[in-house]
């Protein structure tokens, strides 16, 4: 349709280009505060958001401040380079990628600037994001309604520019129903108000923006007519400018007596008009009560046809969750227990309802009100009822998550958003969506459907292969489909933009809704604000065709170089039929890098890792809040230097520096391998990194010394008494700082003497070489690792004697005459896979007889004992590797399932401390390992356990030792963690079961923390 607008700025000659860039790079340096990042791998990381295109910047700076915001748009006009403002990057049409300048307002420019609760109203910088901005407003009894499902990654800057909606909109509205003002610099560098007009106006408007509301007034004037005839009426419209405010003709008045904000002319225009700086915001009262109910449905047409009749009841959401989403959230463990609550035997889809408000008792009436109505409908018993608000609450966690689950697909089709957005009205929706999934089984697909049912708007995605070209590649089957949706739409009255924005896939679209004279109208609308083309060029006004394939992350010509990996990634190399969902064995799906690329790219730049309110990832942003250091920045270097697009910066592909500077305070926590909605597993991915990297590079002494602990543990630990000087003769901690590097402010482990000796009787007397006998159900071999067995083997001699008073027979990982067996952790920090391996088959070998005659292991350090379950399934062990995982046990599930079995014996006595404070170690909450740690210390009677709420301790092994590491490892440490220790009085209990947890805590808080086992153990009865 319309062609891209040339730019002199973007497309200069190779030299010259690099010239302007290091001027424009320079300038900001010398001129403003901001964090100034030019070089490949960063440009790399800002060139795609969550949408299927990828274009690298000019370059990226993060202003600090709001004058290095407004200094930064002066120096890119006076160089010609246009700006490009982000926030959270979670656009999945393009609009936050271009060859621009990008303005990243997220770090610093996110402070609450002025808040009135009486009048209900906020003023925050854009890169505010939603959910902190609403945790700050719930003591007031008050929230931003607008509640996108990327509510803890997207900013208020970016939910402005797009005109973001929610799943709450039939009840609040979309973003320009909410937002009373903006503060913008417009692209000459004047600083203007943009709030009501009028005799509503609270300031006095400037001579500049007078001249243009006047020339604006007269557009509106001009257009009128044309706006009746054409303007779609749903709510559910954010294509093009909102050139209605001057006639008003949606469903629901931008302003309650259709008065004229300017603010509202802003708004959803995606960063091409101004540069917002401040928005002020109107707020809601929190509802005080909610009800939930979950219809199931038999079919997916019946529950799109319901959609009509169930709005009536006058609910605040209506979400559809197809069949598809719903199994893919079963095969997730941290969301299927949550969608199986949901669920009444197996329907093609359900809708979640939900009524809001003051009155408990008149929600919960209308939640009954919905069970009679299906009933009606004949449905009756199809409506899970959930009044509970801890229910609800993690239910719309799983709808929140949906696009994300839906891409956790595996193989090269992916569901790709395009016509995602298109809102009809209700009472054609069902028939649209059966037509629409016709069209899509023409062409050899099936679509991903969930979202809005309440406004008519399915986030509809037709599973697609970007990566292939041709007629029957993902493109071409991208502009034949969204052809004939259009058609469907124009048809039904609809709009083809209804919440996401227009960007790069739906831009040469508003032409073809709103037609060629409201166009040119938006192209005016753009000369008054931007007159040279300076503000996110190629966005609304001249965008590019939707299926450029030069714009794509895939473009035409992308290869992944071979790689021979060390880890197993080849359940990601498959193939997956979009007809009926069926992949193809491992290793099936010709990826040259066996797996690991497409395990990298199963990232799709959500930036679900970008949040802080709750678990554990992604700990190195939290305490940075640096792209690079992000599981979504980690991806996507590794994706763009596994494909050669780095450059000089990208030399050696996974073995670059550049992937090594992003990995390095990666701190494998696991996090990501639980909480990220499409499973990436950063903690895995670094370690294939580090054996590529290190196989090139080398080991450094320090790596040597920490990988290697555990074969020279049992020696050292004979003269531990000098090695413990380290930290009680002066001078000694510098020393091993400058010549290893271990950190001087930190203390080292304190060796001690070994809970078991190489080289001594390693079974107990009782038992002989053999402790487990046929068939023995309470057989328990103690995994002994070694920080457990040098370091604190208190521990371990505390879980011995539970287990034991417990009626268990207990052996220990130490074969007679050698040293304990080990898990690998250490060689795996290190990149030392097939060190680790080697390590691995020894443990199999010794430990796999044993378990074949009824035995279990049981271990104590989460890092070790989850080695066992997960790093062992991925170094081609064979069946033994997952027989093992089967019957390995940290110490709190092994007691929770006997005491749910009928099996554990031991009694306990109250302590003399009634309350626990417990941290849980990154590695148990990645595997759900905290709930059973409850559990156990729930049989000490009147014990109250309470869980601190953290993320990652900053120690993570060696990590937070080593001198370059030691300020963010206390950074994370005092994101929460810490701060809730020292308020913590000394009647309380402090439990972490991670070796370096427990020291994190002990240097970081002065207060010694336990491993449950010696809690239990001191409140054994005897």
């Amino acid at each position: 349709m319309n062609a891209p607008a040339p730019s002199a700025a973007l497309r200069p000659a190779g030299a010259d280009a690099l010239l302007k860039r290091s001027k424009l790079a320079g300038l900001l340096r010398r001129h403003t505060q901001c964090e100034v990042l030019f070089d490949a791998a960063s440009r790399a990381r800002y060139a795609t958001d969550a949408s299927i295109y990828q274009i690298e910047p000019v370059g990226v700076a993060v202003p600090t401040s709001d004058a290095d915001l407004v200094m930064a748009l002066a120096i890119a006009r006076d160089l010609s380079v246009p700006v490009l403002p982000r926030g959270g990057g979670t656009s999945q049409c393009g609009q936050t990628v271009g060859e621009c300048l990008v303005l990243d307002a997220s770090k610093h420019l996110n402070r609450v600037l002025n808040f009135d609760a009486e009048a209900r109203r906020v003023t925050v910088e854009p890169g505010m994001v939603l959910d902190h901005l609403n945790a700050y407003l719930k003591p007031h009894g008050l929230w931003f309604p607008v509640d996108v499902s990327t509510s803890a990654q997207a900013t208020l800057g970016g939910m402005a520019g797009n005109n973001s909606c929610g799943s709450r909109s039939i009840a609040y509205g979309n973003m320009v129903h909410n937002v009373a003002a903006i503060d913008a610099i417009l692209a000459d560098g004047s600083e203007e108000h943009f709030g009501p007009f009028g005799a509503d106006a609270t300031r006095k408007v400037s001579p500049r923006l007078g001249r243009m509301v006047s020339d604006l007034f007269s557009l509106g004037a001009r257009e009128k007519g044309e706006i009746e005839r054409v303007w779609p009426r749903v709510l559910r419209r954010v294509g093009g400018y909102n050139l209605d405010v001057f006639h008003p003709v949606s469903e629901r008045p931008y302003t309650a007596d259709n008065s004229v904000n300017l603010a509202h002319l802003l708004v959803g225009s995606e960063g091409t008009l101004a540069l917002t700086r401040r928005i002020t915001l109107d707020l809601s009262p929190l509802p005080r009560a909610k009800a939930l109910g979950v219809v199931n449905f038999p079919t997916f047409y019946q529950a799109m046809d319901a959609a009509q009749h169930i709005v009536k009841l006058g609910p605040v959401a209506v979400e559809l969750v197809d069949r598809t989403m719903i199994d893919l959230a079963r095969a997730n463990p941290a969301f299927r227990p949550v969608i199986d609550r949901a669920l009444i035997g197996t329907p093609a889809a359900i809708l979640l309802v939900e009524f809001a408000g003051a009155d408990r008792g008149e929600q919960l009436s209308r939640l009954k009100q919905l069970v009679e109505l299906m009933s009606d409908h004949g449905l009756p018993g199809s409506v899970v009822e959930m009044p509970d608000e801890g229910a609800q609450k993690a239910l719309w966690e799983v709808r929140k998550a949906g696009l994300n689950i839906m891409m956790s697909m595996k193989g090269d089709g992916k569901p790709v958003s395009f016509i995602e957005d298109c809102a009809v009205p209700l009472e054609h929706l069902a028939d649209y969506t059966a037509r629409l999934t016709e069209v899509f089984h023409r062409h050899g697909t099936e679509g991903t459907w969930y979202a809005h049912a309440s406004v008519g708007t399915l986030h509809v995605r037709p599973i697609l292969d970007m990566r292939r070209s041709g007629n029957a590649g993902g493109a071409a089957k991208m502009r034949a489909i969204a052809q004939e949706a259009s058609a469907m739409v124009r048809e039904y009255k609809g709009a083809y933009s209804g919440e996401h924005g227009d960007g790069l896939c739906r831009g040469e679209w508003i032409e073809w809704q709103f037609g060629p004279r409201l166009n040119n109208a938006f192209r005016e609308i753009k000369a008054l604000f931007d007159p040279d083309n300076r503000m996110n060029p190629g966005k609304i006004i001249d965008p590019p065709r939707m299926d450029d394939a030069s714009l794509f992350r895939f473009k035409p010509g992308h290869a992944v170089a071979p790689v021979s990996t060390a880890l197993d990634w080849s359940g990601f190399d498959v193939t997956r039929n979009p007809l009926t969902g069926i992949e193809t064995a491992p290793g099936t799906g010709h990826d040259p890098a066996q797996g690991l690329a497409k395990a990298v790219d199963m990232c799709n730049n959500n930036g679900h890792c970008r949040k802080f309110d709750a678990g554990t990832m992604c700990p190195s942003y939290r305490a940075t809040r640096d792209e690079q250091h992000l599981t979504r920045g980690r991806a996507n270097t590794l994706r763009q230097a596994m494909s050669g697009q780095l450059g000089q910066d990208g030399e050696g592909g996974i073995a670059s520096r550049a992937v090594h500077e992003a990995l390095k305070l990666c701190v494998s926590c696991k996090g990501c391998k639980r909480e990220c909605p499409t499973g990436v597993d950063m903690a895995k991915m670094k370690i294939e990194h580090l054996h590529h990297y290190n196989r090139k590079h080398g080991l450094t002494l320090k790596d040597r010394l920490i990988a290697n602990l555990p074969r020279y543990a049992p020696a050292a630990s004979t003269f531990g008494w000098a090695l413990n000087l380290r930290d009680t003769i002066p001078g000694l901690a510098l020393l091993s700082e400058k010549l290893l590097g271990f950190s001087a402010r930190r203390s080292l482990p304190r060796w001690t003497r070994p809970f078991r000796k190489m080289g001594s009787d390693t079974i107990s007397e009782k038992m002989g070489s053999d402790p487990i006998s046929v068939n023995d159900a309470k057989s328990v071999i103690l995994w002994v690792d070694t920080f457990n067995n040098y370091f604190e083997p208190d521990n371990l001699t505390a879980a011995k004697a539970v287990l034991e008073a417990a009626g268990y027979k207990v052996a220990v990982s130490v074969p007679p005459g050698e040293r304990p067996l080990c898990c690998g952790r250490t060689y795996l920090a290190t990149g030392q896979v097939d060190t680790a391996r080697a390590e691995a088959r020894r443990t199999l070998e010794y430990l796999l007889p044993l378990i074949d005659k009824g035995a279990v292991v049981v271990g104590l350090e989460p890092s070790c004992l989850f080695s066992l379950r997960d790093e062992f399934l991925a170094m081609n062990l064979g069946a033994g590797a997952a027989r093992l995982a089967l019957e390995a046990f940290t110490f709190e599930e092994f007691i929770a399932r006997e005491v749910d079995a009928g099996r554990f014996a031991a009694r306990f006595n109250a302590l003399p401390q009634e309350r626990v404070l417990l941290h849980g170690h990154c590695h148990q909450k990645a595997f759900d390992a905290v709930a059973p740690i409850h559990k156990v210390l729930g049989l000490i009677p009147q014990l109250k356990v309470e869980t601190i709420e953290s993320s990652c301790c900053g120690m993570a092994g060696a990590f937070g030792y080593e001198r370059e590491h030691y300020d963010v490892s206390m950074k994370m440490a005092e994101l929460s963690l810490l701060p809730a220790v020292r308020a913590a009085g000394d009647d309380t209990l402090i439990v972490a079961d991670g070796t370096s947890c427990r020291h994190q805590i002990h240097d970081g808080a002065a207060r010694e923390a336990l491993h449950v086992a010696r809690v239990l153990a001191a409140a054994l009865e005897r």
